[in-house]
């Protein structure tokens, strides 16, 4: 029996991620690891480092029992929580190449990243599940076994089904043989990353060891997360973003990870895990916002109180931060009220968090300023951070003391960056990509000149790095007007009226919107116009495109004036992943929006 290598001295000498883990189960082996909940027990549980290591090597048996060789594929197609990360950790220390997958993705998504990345092996959660991705394509031939969490009775249709307990079980018997011995190089790839493919097919991005650890070991000596820290995980683990800065980093740090049951459960979650660190898209924040803006709408007098709370906070934190202060109140008067505004707004909101965040990481896309504005004031230390899959991910990121909500902040340790052609960002560094798989001309392309070529254009200012728009998204109207579709679409999603809004107008000559309206929001509208909220023929009422517009022009009046929109077609379905409309990473994919609402588009311009 050959054993695991020893854990190295310390995170510096550390060089795998497989050795990560090794390393933290060395430092702590009894501190908390992971937190789930046990609706058997209805109780949170938790497990220490030990546990996880040994579960660990469970799931390396199984794998190895089914005869994976170092370098395969296995793909993994869980929800967030512990048998992922064991899967994960299990083909890291086999010297696999784990391929996450968004478990809300649609199947025929899912068929072609199985496909394209040849992979040996699925771990999914259910039959069922399964059945709609072998439906929705042929079973590439390199799939030589499926392990399903809740696998049911078996079928008689050829597929290689195993169920998971089962797996398990086979290899219980079987030493940690001599594969632990080739364990991954720093080179070798740890993860095969599909980018969620906004327009045409995704691309698999190759991270290897060095590239992610790079990115960790930065991220720990600027953010400076503490070993008594409690993450709240439910970004999908498939997201780049959390692997990295949600699983991996608390990992390096010695940090507990709780596991959110599910979206709906975050706010009970939010309450009874009370979190110090949260790592977040916008979207979580957008719509804690539209949420706490619809309440205080019926209550003029409350939401008077609130707006002169987060003026007078936001004045706090901009004095704070050394940034530029906009007119009101002095210091002193600002001291004097805020006491009484803290016990009244911002404690109450903090509560929703957990009540002891201290920090809360904003990435994957830009947040509206005056939802920074708004929970920066009210004391929930929010920190943008900017990066992208091939980049593993994390290229510059605020820090609570260092704190400029207009800006990405500063860059990481170790990474380089510069403005190319276009004002387009340029990063270079260990922690970008090798490539993309199978695909060298795009690889050729993304990395000319030794340079990761973001797509996103930027500034940098006093050593702070602003993004200003997508390279290929900025409209240009026929006018000549160059407008960045996502500063409109922010600017309009500040409002709960709007639950997701595209933005449009390129060879057009004005800007234009769908948008999605929020149900109550609505009904509310609906009624003070005299309108059934409940008929469709309401969308497209005169009165009610002409009271959002109003609304939309003074969202935008910040915005120059071709950047506000001129017409709108309201819509109440949702724009979700299996219908095609957004990426699992939340994103437009513009191209199939064209496609939808293409008649519609063409009405708003003959109007």
């Amino acid at each position: 029996m050959t054993h695991a290598p020893a854990a190295p001295a310390d995170l510096a000498a550390v060089r795998t991620l497989a050795a990560v883990l090794r390393w933290r189960v060395a430092q702590t082996p009894e501190g908390d690891a992971y937190r789930s909940y046990d609706e058997a027990r209805q109780a949170w549980v938790t497990v220490s480092w030990r546990e996880v290591e040994a579960r660990v090597q469970q799931f390396a048996r199984a794998l190895q029992a089914l005869g994976v060789s170092k370098g395969e594929r296995v793909a993994v197609l869980l929800p967030n929580g512990l048998d992922a990360v064991c899967v994960d950790q299990a083909a890291l220390a086999l010297g696999c190449v784990p391929l996450p997958m968004h478990a809300l993705d649609n199947p025929g998504s899912i068929a072609y990243i199985l496909a394209d990345s040849e992979a040996a092996v699925l771990v999914a959660d259910t039959r069922a599940q399964w059945q709609a991705i072998a439906a929705a394509a042929a079973v590439p031939a390199t799939l030589r076994h499926v392990v399903l969490r809740e696998c049911g009775p078996a079928a008689d249709d050829g597929t290689p089904l195993l169920a998971l307990d089962v797996a398990l079980a086979r290899g219980a018997s079987l030493p940690l043989d001599a594969q632990l011995a080739a364990v991954p190089d720093e080179e070798d790839l740890a993860a095969l990353v599909y980018t969620s493919g906004t327009t045409g097919k995704p691309k698999g991005v190759m991270l290897t060891h060095a590239n992610v650890l790079a990115n960790v070991k930065a991220i720990l000596q600027h953010l400076q997360p503490r070993s008594d820290d409690v993450f709240l995980s439910f970004l999908p683990l498939s997201h780049t973003f959390e692997r990295t800065c949600g699983y991996y980093l608390p990992i390096a740090c010695g940090a507990c990870v709780a596991f959110a049951r599910s979206a709906s459960h975050l706010p009970q979650d939010l309450k009874a895990v009370r979190p110090t660190i949260l790592v977040s898209v916008p979207r979580i924040y957008e719509r804690v916002y539209a949420k706490v803006q619809a309440a205080l709408e019926p209550s003029p007098l409350r939401h008077r109180l609130f707006q002169w709370a987060q003026a007078v906070g936001w004045r706090r934190f901009a004095r704070a931060q050394k940034l530029p202060v906009e007119q009101g109140d002095s210091s002193a008067l600002d001291a004097l009220a805020w006491p009484l505004l803290s016990r009244l707004v911002a404690q109450p909101l903090l509560a929703n968090f957990g009540g002891r965040l201290r920090v809360a990481v904003s990435g994957g896309a830009a947040l509206s300023q005056p939802i920074a504005h708004t929970f920066l004031g009210l004391g929930l230390p929010i920190v943008q951070g900017y990066g992208m899959t091939e980049s593993s991910p994390v290229v510059a990121a605020n820090t609570p003391d260092d704190n400029d909500p207009a800006t990405v902040g500063r860059v990481l340790p170790g990474v380089e960056v510069k403005i190319g052609a276009n004002q387009e960002l340029l990063v270079r560094g260990p922690n970008v990509m090798r490539g993309y798989w199978k695909r060298p001309e795009d690889t050729a392309r993304a990395l000319e000149g030794g340079w990761l070529h973001t797509g996103d254009q930027a500034a940098i200012e006093a050593g702070r790095v602003r993004i200003l728009g997508r390279v290929k998204e900025i409209i240009v109207t026929s006018t000549g007007e160059k407008i960045a579709p996502v500063d409109v679409e922010m600017a309009l999603l500040a409002d709960p009226l709007f639950e997701q809004a595209w933005t449009f107008g390129d060879n057009r000559p004005f800007i234009a919107a769908v948008v999605v309206l929020g149900r109550e929001p609505w009904e509310r509208l609906a009624r003070t116009l005299g309108l059934d909220p409940a008929d469709s023929g309401s969308l497209r009422a005169p009165e009610a495109v002409h009271a959002v517009l109003d609304r939309m022009r003074e969202l935008t009046r910040g915005l120059p004036y071709y950047a506000q929109p001129r017409a709108v077609a309201l819509v109440r379905e949702p724009w979700t992943v299996e219908n095609g409309l957004i990426t699992p990473t939340l994103k437009l994919k513009r191209n199939n929006l064209v496609a939808r609402y293409g008649d519609l588009v063409e009405g708003l311009y003959r109007r």
